[in-house]
């Protein structure tokens, strides 16, 4: 299993009502996490007041304006992109999906390991959703969790496919030789 579904590392102190934010620097940007009572409920690859509130705004939700309920997330991010973390054990909100994105991500998160890909049609099989691998794309692309809901491991039969998070097929690029899946390049 890639990913755990229920989580050891509870998020602190956040109300029904609110999101909490934090961000953690990286060589793809200020990654951006997003934490509701239930647990994390987006990423971005750039961390700035206006995608705050975007998110806020998309849940209903009052941003906390304290990063500490985010912490245990944060703390997990910069292990992943030190090299020190194959897994998340977080809780994972998925109320920003459809049923029919829900399906294909969690399948995708449950079932494709760090440093693994799956090619899009694969993951349209495996899901079980009847969902065509060109629509199995749009969904990668649509995903509010990049990086623990792991669309970077998702590629093309053909090559690595498309990617809509930081600077698009060169953050997916980086993201799989992070975790050794591409050999280093010369970028």
């Amino acid at each position: 299993m890639a990913c755990m579904a229920e989580s050891s590392v509870a998020t602190e102190s956040v109300s029904t009502d609110t999101v909490a934010f934090g961000s953690v620097p990286t060589e793809l940007g200020d990654v951006l996490a997003a934490v509701t009572a239930d647990g994390l409920v987006a990423t971005a690859f750039t961390d700035s007041p206006h995608i705050r509130a975007a998110i806020a705004s998309r849940l209903g939700l009052t941003d906390t304006g304290d990063a500490a309920p985010a912490a245990g997330v944060l703390a997990q991010l910069r292990e992943y992109f030190r090299g020190k973390r194959r897994a998340f054990d977080v809780a994972v909100d998925w109320r920003l999906m459809s049923e029919a994105q829900r399906r294909v991500l969690r399948t995708l998160y449950e079932t494709v390991p760090y440093g693994k890909v799956v090619t899009y049609g694969e993951l349209a099989t495996r899901s079980g959703s009847g969902i065509p691998p060109r629509g199995i794309g749009s969904i990668m692309g649509s995903n509010p969790i990049p990086i623990v809901v792991p669309c970077h491991r998702v590629v093309a039969g053909d090559g690595l496919g498309g990617f809509s998070g930081g600077t698009g097929v060169e953050s997916k690029r980086r993201l799989l030789t992070l975790e050794g899946y591409l050999p280093p390049g010369l970028w």
